[in-house]
């Protein structure tokens, strides 16, 4: 069972970092192999919308989101982190959604069977903190994040998300939190290996 957590926060050890890390601890406990991506160590260009990827399901920008693609199919479970910026999700994983247009064009308009209904069956999960306490705060970022997860045949397996956190470390005081987020690691990893499809 592998298990990727994408960090998209350009803080380190801020508040999404703390609740991924707790998310991958409990995978771990049941089992799982983690990888980390911390999407500030790598250079992602934005996607240009050049279309190159329609006719090959390459991308035809050449940079380290050549490292990531593999790590994205390889994996049976993917969390995304990342905090509200705007509404949204942070531009570091923006870029990284963006380009996962090839991914796209591979599943949709080239029918490539392994990203169909009888490939890689996968799960996606999002987490994220807003400063405010907004009704809609996280509306959008669920949005794109589902259908990000939707490139590459991963089942959106739900949420993590918490309200009013906006200090480096404020999720520390809230250890309800951590534990919550230890659990829904444990929890997918288990339903995963008891039921893969």
């Amino acid at each position: 069972m592998k298990v990727l957590g994408i960090f998209g926060s350009p803080r380190r050890g801020g508040n999404t970092e703390v609740l991924l890390e707790e998310v991958l601890k409990g995978a771990e406990r049941e089992g799982a192999k983690t990888d980390r991506i911390y999407l500030t160590d790598y250079a992602i260009t934005p996607c240009k919308e050049c279309h190159g990827c329609d006719q090959t399901g390459q991308c035809v920008i050449l940079d380290d989101m050549e490292k990531i693609y593999p790590k994205l199919l390889e994996s049976d479970i993917i969390f995304l982190a990342s905090p509200i910026f705007f509404y949204g999700v942070t531009a570091w994983a923006k870029a990284l959604i963006d380009r996962s247009q090839a991914l796209w064009a591979k599943k949709y308009l080239l029918k490539d069977p392994s990203l169909g209904k009888e490939g890689r069956k996968r799960k996606g999960f999002f987490i994220s903190v807003g400063a405010t306490k907004g009704q809609k705060v996280f509306e959008g970022a669920i949005l794109t994040a589902k259908y990000f997860f939707d490139t590459f045949n991963a089942e959106y397996a739900g949420e993590l998300l918490f309200r009013g956190v906006d200090g480096k470390g404020d999720i520390l005081k809230h250890p309800e939190a951590l534990q919550q987020a230890f659990e829904v690691g444990r929890k997918l990893v288990k339903e995963m290996i008891h039921n893969p499809s």
